[in-house]
């Protein structure tokens, strides 16, 4: 099962406010996320998925909370505490990738664990207070960049 973190980024590293709100809209970007993650489970946070206000559709929306008595009114919607009882669910289930969505402590946490980041890398800065984290390229290496109109896409895959 492979497991890849997706995420948008601004030049200036600005994924979010901590307010939950994201600091631009794309529908370029959005679309991109779209078709990319569709049909796979998609892991949070609480946060993350407080900001969405939803689930999102044709996914399983994997929500990690430290509080696990957190209910949510959707058969989409299945919480575990951490990071690798989510991973463990999903490798029993099957699935052939999962996608982690944010945010950035989730995001922190994934990023020794995950076999691929794929970045949308905006062409613009943006205000926000929430940073993707740093990109070690001692660990990972670019295996492709696809440039779009509004930003470029970067596939990073971990170095052996």
């Amino acid at each position: 099962m492979k497991k890849i973190i997706i995420s948008a980024v601004a030049r200036n590293g600005v994924i979010g406010k901590s307010s939950g709100e994201m600091p631009w809209h794309s529908k370029e970007e959005f679309s991109h996320f779209k078709s990319t993650t569709l049909g796979f489970p998609i892991i949070m946070g609480r946060k993350t998925f407080d900001a969405l206000g939803e689930p999102l559709k044709k996914r399983l929306n994997i929500v990690l909370t430290r509080n696990m008595n957190t209910k949510f009114s959707s058969p989409e919607v299945i919480i575990f505490d951490s990071l690798q009882n989510a991973y463990d669910f999903c490798s029993t289930k099957g699935f052939e990738k999962i996608f982690v969505i944010g945010g950035a402590e989730i995001y922190k946490q994934a990023m020794t664990s995950v076999d691929e980041l794929l970045i949308s890398y905006m062409k613009f800065n943006a205000e926000g207070d929430v940073y993707f984290p740093e990109i070690d390229l001692n660990v990972w290496e670019v295996k492709s960049i696809d440039s779009r109109n509004e930003f470029d896409i970067y596939t990073y895959i971990r170095k052996n």
